[in-house]
């Protein structure tokens, strides 16, 4: 049964590209394999065969949901800025 999955882009370095999915699963492949749109904190959706594997040549950019959880992850950092007092490092 084929179906897809999503990965994050967590990094590019060295023409590899570090992938993590929701489970928190890393995955490391050649930066090549992805489209060109692909860029750190890009959502990918990547097609898998019946086996469970990754067809590479079906990855896609999910711009919506990359958008979404880009919004999600500001909405986030600007609660735990409100919630720092502050002042708690001398140096």
């Amino acid at each position: 049964m084929a179906t897809d999955r999503l990965y994050a882009v967590d990094r590019i370095e060295g023409g590899q590209a570090v992938l993590v999915d929701d489970q928190g699963a890393t995955l490391t492949v050649s930066a090549r394999r992805l489209p060109r749109a692909a860029r750190e904190g890009a959502v990918l959706v990547v097609g898998l065969d019946a086996g469970g594997n990754p067809q590479w040549d079906t990855t896609r950019v999910d711009e919506a949901e990359t958008a979404r959880r880009r919004a999600e992850v500001k909405d986030r950092l600007e609660r735990l800025k409100q919630r720092d007092p502050g002042g708690d490092i001398a140096l």
